[in-house]
């Protein structure tokens, strides 16, 4: 028994002065196919409201207030040879009531006519004019309803398009003169008509067209230029299509509902801004709700020194046989190279001493939002090493044990940059230009080792518009 005793010491000390050091190469792991420009487009709806008050004081200018028949008061207007008439027609304020894409602008006119007339045959007078009479003197102004109405189109070019319909005049009160003892209203409604048309002709040329695109340009630039987030980072909306969905009135408002293709990301380091030219407006598929997708960027360095004061300096013992073997964390060291998996070097000492490494699979606990490094396994080339040198050190207690510590609480990160992406969202971009958003749901969508950082994508979903208060826009 004792002799037994002596050889299992002997064979220990034997044992630690042949202690041996291990050092194999770094795994190569393939590259995978994830790429950070690869980001999911999202919708983003954009309310363009317009203040319609300019245009309207423009017609408003526009639109003669007098109209009068040629050489009024002193000359007449004579279609025949047994007629002849003058009058002064004026209109009240315009009144105007937006419908759907259609502008109504109507007012109220007020006209008065003098007239006289004579016998004739074959176009030849045989009397002379008779006393002039009146209408709308007296008895007051006669009364009419007179009204445009403009329809609406938006053109792909960013063009609003305004078609201007002269609507019959419609009489309130008749003007019967004393002379022809009839209603003489329709003749009044027809050289009114004339009138009317002229101003017609005047809205369509100047005001037919209206171009919004370097408005919508300006816009276009807004978004594509990065903005910094509470110092968290860079949001940039990178809008990539547009579509208009609906364009209609209301009061005294052109609302325009635009759908925004876009591919948001916030990213740690300011982008470029791209000077690129707003596309037309094109069609495609509706997709609900707003996606912002955030690129955080965690350091090895500092996701390695939170597992180091868990991990080192814990120790562990092993027998093979009849000896006792020691394992005691030394240093744990993350890195990546562009695969699912996380490379973890392990520099350990005890019986043996030098380093290996093991890979795991980054993954997210969205109940507790922990960064967790699942799936621990000891990488080929160490397999190797250690099955030929120390095969004792091939336990599932280390990696179980590295399993164990490699986690990494995310959920001040993540509540932080909701509210800054909250409080971004709902902010003036420019003067008359604000966003309303609201982020209902943020989650960790993607976990991607780089070969210098961990990029962990977080995704904010919500809703996003853009209201557009004021735009200005001249004719």
């Amino acid at each position: 028994m004792i002799r037994l005793l002596i050889l299992i010491v002997l064979s220990g000390i034997f044992t630690i002065a042949q202690a041996q050091t291990i050092s194999p190469d770094k795994p190569v792991l393939p590259v995978g196919n994830f790429s950070l420009e690869n980001i999911p487009e999202s919708e983003i709806n954009i309310p363009i409201q317009i203040d319609l008050k300019p245009f309207y004081s423009l017609a408003d200018k526009k639109v003669d207030t007098l109209f009068t028949s040629p050489g009024y008061p002193n000359s007449w207007v004579q279609e025949g040879c047994d007629t002849r008439y003058k009058y002064s027609f004026r209109r009240g304020p315009l009144q105007f009531d937006f419908q759907k894409t259609s502008i109504n602008i109507s007012f109220t006119g007020y006209y008065k006519i003098i007239g006289s007339t004579r016998a004739c045959v074959n176009g030849v007078a045989i009397s002379p004019w008779t006393p002039e009479c009146k209408c709308g003197f007296d008895e007051g102004e006669r009364r009419v309803n007179v009204s445009y109405t403009i329809n609406l189109t938006a053109l792909t070019n960013y063009t609003v398009k305004m078609e201007v319909v002269r609507n019959e005049p419609v009489p309130i009160d008749k003007c019967t003169v004393c002379f022809w003892g009839q209603d003489i209203t329709p003749t009044i409604m027809k050289a009114l008509k004339k009138e009317l048309d002229v101003s017609k002709a005047d809205l369509e040329k100047s005001y037919g067209r209206i171009d919004l695109k370097p408005q919508f340009q300006m816009l276009w630039h807004q978004l594509n230029t990065p903005y910094n987030v509470n110092n968290m980072g860079w949001l940039q909306i990178n809008p990539q299509k547009i579509r208009l969905n609906r364009l209609f009135g209301s009061g005294d408002k052109l609302n325009i509902n635009l759908g925004l293709s876009a591919k948001p990301v916030l990213k740690f380091e300011k982008p470029n801004n791209p000077l690129s030219p707003v596309p037309s407006i094109s069609s495609f598929s509706r997709n609900p709700g707003f996606n912002i997708y955030v690129d955080a960027v965690l350091n090895y360095d500092s996701l390695s020194a939170i597992l180091n004061k868990q991990i080192v300096g814990k120790e562990y013992e092993f027998r093979k046989a009849f000896v006792r073997k020691k394992f005691i964390f030394q240093e744990c060291q993350l890195m990546g190279s562009q695969n699912e998996r996380l490379i973890v070097k392990v520099k350990f000492t005890g019986s043996d001493n030098g380093y290996f490494y093991v890979t795991g699979k980054p993954e997210y606990d969205e109940a507790t939002k922990t960064l967790a490094i699942k799936k621990v396994e000891f990488d080929v080339k160490s397999k190797d090493a250690l099955l030929k040198t120390a095969d004792w050190l091939f336990s599932k207690k280390i990696t179980g044990e590295i399993e164990k510590m490699a986690k990494y609480d995310l959920s001040s990160m993540i509540n932080d940059a909701q509210k800054n992406i909250s409080n971004y969202l709902n902010s003036e971009f420019i003067k008359g230009i604000k966003g309303i958003g609201n982020i209902s749901k943020m989650t960790i969508s993607g976990i991607h080792p780089q070969p210098n950082q961990l990029m962990v994508r977080a995704y904010a979903g919500g809703s996003f518009a853009i209201n557009v208060s004021s735009i200005n826009f001249s004719f």
